[in-house]
């Protein structure tokens, strides 16, 4: 039973921390207005680590239409082969470890004598350590004349420790992909 409820804390701060986390940045010196169309900048995905457990042709081919969607969303469309875009455009799957130490106090039980006694006695405290991966998703927006970042936007994650079903991955993806481009062009 003891085991049991050390694992509703370790839960419950694993549970906090599934909320996405958004971030964004930009050159406020840019016209955006002017910015209509885009390209891939190659590589179109980076991946850090180079893990081939995280990097694979499915999930590139997930993030690039999610953010061909969303682009398109937001009036900008691809430049025409061989023309130059307005917009190079690069994302980065970012995967890293993380550690947290979760303490638990419990109390061993009923404490007393024969004159009242009371519940509580000696507290005891266990510390664990809890593994996790933590994904972050950042798309980089680059001028297509200067090459310089214009708009950065990122999202970062706790990662769940089952694999989610290839229709789950994508959702997820279309999903994170739309807040991290939700506030493009920057007002």
């Amino acid at each position: 039973m003891l085991p049991r409820l050390l694992l509703i804390p370790i839960l419950l701060l694993l549970a906090a921390c599934q909320n996405v986390q958004v971030e964004r940045d930009y050159d406020a010196s840019r016209d955006f207005a002017g910015y209509r169309s885009w390209t891939w900048q190659e590589p179109a995905l980076q991946y850090r680590p180079d893990d081939p457990r995280v990097k694979s042709d499915l999930t590139e081919q997930r993030i690039r239409e999610a953010v061909s969607q969303q682009l398109d969303q937001r009036g900008l469309r691809p430049a025409p082969e061989g023309s130059p875009a307005d917009l190079k455009v690069q994302v980065w799957l970012i995967v890293e470890q993380h550690q947290d130490q979760v303490s638990t106090h419990y109390s061993m039980g009923y404490w007393g004598g024969a004159w009242g006694g009371y519940w509580g006695g000696p507290i005891q405290t266990e510390t664990r350590t809890v593994d996790y991966k933590v994904a972050t998703l950042q798309v980089d927006l680059l001028d297509g004349k200067d090459g310089k970042l214009v708009w950065r936007g990122s999202a970062e994650q706790v990662m769940r420790r089952s694999p989610p079903t290839p229709t789950e991955r994508e959702a997820a993806i279309r999903e994170t992909v739309g807040q991290v481009l939700s506030q493009y062009p920057p007002q």
